[in-house]
């Protein structure tokens, strides 16, 4: 099990901002080989639920209110460390953030573009396709709602 904590972007410290960084960084930008923009202006907004192994950062997600990023509640950046994976922490930290939304925000409709080939691990947690197959930094995605 991880330890999960949430915290506003003021609330981050200096080397908790720059864990969760490296480790989108490290899967969004190196694993995937796919060169984007990550820091976008949007993370001072977010609240950011970070999961803990043992001091290590292997876990993360960035959730938004109502009308921050999507017209819904809606999580994003979802990660986890590649040598993690096999420990099913993709759950935790999306169960958390679910969480999250519900305490902070009272919303239980969440939305979120989700890479098409993780299309069953979000049915597993109740998100469902809405729409078309579409390109975002160059991989397919999937809008995906939770109601």
């Amino acid at each position: 099990m991880i330890k999960i904590t949430t915290k506003t972007f003021n609330e981050l410290t200096t080397q908790e901002l720059y864990n969760l960084l490296q480790l989108r960084s490290e899967v969004f930008v190196v694993e995937q080989d796919c060169v984007y923009q990550d820091m976008d202006g949007k993370d001072q907004k977010a609240l950011h639920v970070l999961g803990y192994k043992d001091e290590e950062l292997v876990a993360y997600t960035r959730v938004f209110k109502p009308g921050y990023y999507f017209e819904n509640a809606s999580i994003g950046r979802v990660v986890v460390k590649e040598n993690e994976r096999k420990f099913k922490y993709g759950y935790d930290i999306m169960k958390a953030s679910i969480e999250v939304i519900k305490q902070h925000y009272n919303e239980t409709t969440i939305k979120i573009s989700a890479q098409t080939y993780l299309k069953r691990f979000y049915n597993n947690l109740e998100f469902f396709e809405v729409g078309e197959e579409y390109l975002e930094d160059g991989i397919p995605h999937i809008v995906m709602i939770k109601s």
